[in-house]
This record gives C-alpha cells, sequence and structure tokens, in this order.
C-alpha cells in the first residue's frame, strides 16, 4: 500500500487528506478518516486508519506544507 501527499492539493478535496493505492484501488482518505473518493479492502482500510491515527500530528504538520508548496519530511512507519 503507498499512500501520499500532493502539493497545492486543496482544489478537489479541502481537508487534509492522503492519497492510497492498494493494487488496482485507489482511494483519497482524509486524515480524520472519512473516505473523500475511491476505496479500499477492508484490511488495507484499517491498517490505514491505524497509520493516521499513530502518524496524526505528523501527517497534519506534512499536509500544512504541503499545500504551501513546501517540503516536508517523510514519515516512516515502524513495523
Amino acid at each position: 500500500m503507498v499512500d501520499y501527499l500532493r502539493f497545492y492539493d486543496t482544489r478537489q478535496h479541502h481537508k487534509p487528506h492522503v492519497h492510497v493505492k492498494y493494487n488496482e484501488d485507489e482511494a483519497v482518505v482524509a486524515l480524520d478518516g472519512e473516505l473523500l473518493s475511491g476505496e479500499l479492502p477492508v484490511k488495507q482500510r484499517r491498517i490505514l486508519d491505524g497509520w493516521m491515527a499513530l502518524h496524526e500530528e505528523e501527517a497534519y504538520a506534512a499536509w500544512n506544507l504541503a499545500v504551501q508548496g513546501k517540503q516536508f519530511e517523510k514519515i516512516v512507519a515502524a513495523m
């Protein structure tokens, strides 16, 4: 599963969010957990929800920088 932020990405989805790809599935999920578009298998959605809960502060900080076009640190998931 790959999740990422896009620079200046506020046109379609105004809430802080990540773009997620898993095989042929793609989704846009708000950092508060709301599914904004697309779909993911249940297992991958649970993994994403857990990751977002663990990295909430880092994700919001990265989002705030990304929408300004500024570089941000990669959020590394410790397994």
